[in-house]
């Protein structure tokens, strides 16, 4: 018996699916086909424009973690040597202050995890970054009502400590090794004077903010003021950004800065661009029609059954909202007939997760631990918003 090569025959299987899918092709709704690879290639388009103002300085942001800051500082602070309520209120209070999407939020987790954050806390600062942000809450009360408004504020800010509590228990032994070992490595380290780092990356974080911040849509209030200022006060953190790094580091260090941003980007950037690619062919962009019927998933929100919110976090767990978006698609799925029950579910499980961010994660954290975060956000998204929907019949 001839003997084959396992190479060869992924291959093989690999040729025979690409066969039957486009022999089969013409049993398909060919136009829903085409809809879709347009939908994947416009939503594709409308990511990369926006890359300047979240991604790429999220990326130089975490490389400069990873370069400028000490493993112990952070280690001190959302290590396992930081008391429960230090490092998770570091960590919740972090994403908080960020407000970015849950893919901006990658590098960052990145930044802090592999410099010697524990996975719990780090794990709350993923899922705070995307959920508790402080103006699409605003916009939640000012245009789906303050009752989930309030409900979103509350829960997310639990959820973010009460995920990261569950994924630190469930793999304590193996963060515990993962620490210890990284700790020894980073004993010899010698660091850079504190202001300097607080200068540099404080500046950029500012740029982030401030390029990423949505608009209120409302012509007037403060958020609107901040609104119509943003690029003034992110060219403002851009320019304190690069002159600090030029006349406060030597040449060295920033060529260690660069590199480690090359490296996170070159890891991260094509994993999020298949996401990407993968989540508008089949779900389009929000107002526009993709594989998948659009009146097929408002179908399935109607209702406050417990599937009904499951399917509502499985859904906002694999479409990719940009900061703010969530609250106009998710009003337009309520006119449409969705309950209060699920559209606090998306609330919480949307912006939090996407199919993107979950292709990055898993080469972050391998799927066991992925698949884990993923299932915890699903499930308690779910349990709440189906109290909600008890609660708020709407």
């Amino acid at each position: 018996m001839v003997a084959v090569d396992k190479n060869d025959l992924k291959k093989l299987l690999i040729i025979l699916g690409v066969f039957f899918i486009f022999y089969f092709l013409p049993f398909f709704n060919l136009e829903r086909i085409t809809a879709g690879l347009n939908e994947a290639v416009l939503m594709l388009h409308n990511y990369t424009q926006t890359l300047y103002r979240g991604l790429l300085p999220a990326f130089f942001i975490a490389g400069a973690i990873s370069t400028f800051i000490r493993g112990d500082a952070v280690i001190k602070y959302l290590g396992m040597s930081a008391g429960l309520l230090v490092a998770y209120s570091v960590g919740a209070i972090s994403g908080f202050v960020l407000a970015v999407c849950s893919c901006t939020i990658l590098p960052l987790f990145a930044g802090i995890y592999f410099r010697g954050a524990g996975i719990g806390p780090a794990t709350t600062f993923l899922y705070s970054g995307p959920a508790i942000n402080i103006l699409a809450i605003t916009l939640t009360a000012n245009i789906l009502g303050i009752e989930l408004g309030f409900a979103r504020t509350v829960l997310a800010i639990a959820f973010s400590i009460i995920i990261g509590l569950c994924i630190a228990y469930i793999f304590r032994k193996d963060d515990k090794d993962r620490l210890e070992n990284m700790e020894i490595q980073e004993s010899e380290e010698t660091g850079i004077s504190l202001w300097r780092n607080l200068l540099l990356v404080g500046s950029m974080i500012g740029y982030l903010v401030f390029a990423t911040f949505g608009n209120p849509r409302t012509d007037t209030g403060l958020l609107y003021t901040i609104f119509s200022i943003k690029w003034y006060v992110a060219g403002f953190f851009a320019i304190a950004s690069i002159l600090s790094a030029l006349l406060l580091f030597k040449k060295e260090k920033l060529r260690e800065w660069l590199s480690s941003t090359l490296d996170l980007f070159l890891k991260v950037t094509p994993l999020l661009f298949i996401g990407v690619l993968t989540t508008g062919f089949l779900l389009g962009r929000p107002g526009h029609e993709a594989l998948i019927p659009s009146h097929f998933i408002e179908s399935l929100l109607g209702g406050n059954s417990f599937l009904t919110n499951l399917f509502a976090a499985v859904a906002g767990g694999l479409m990719y909202f940009a900061t703010l978006t969530e609250v106009p698609i998710i009003q337009g799925l309520m006119g449409s007939g969705m309950g209060n029950g699920p559209a606090l579910t998306l609330l919480l499980a949307g912006p939090a997760v996407s199919l993107p961010a979950v292709l990055v994660l898993a080469g972050i954290l391998k799927w066991k631990k992925t698949l884990t975060y993923i299932g915890l956000v699903v499930f308690f998204s779910a349990v709440a918003g189906y109290i909600f929907g008890l609660i708020y019949p709407g």
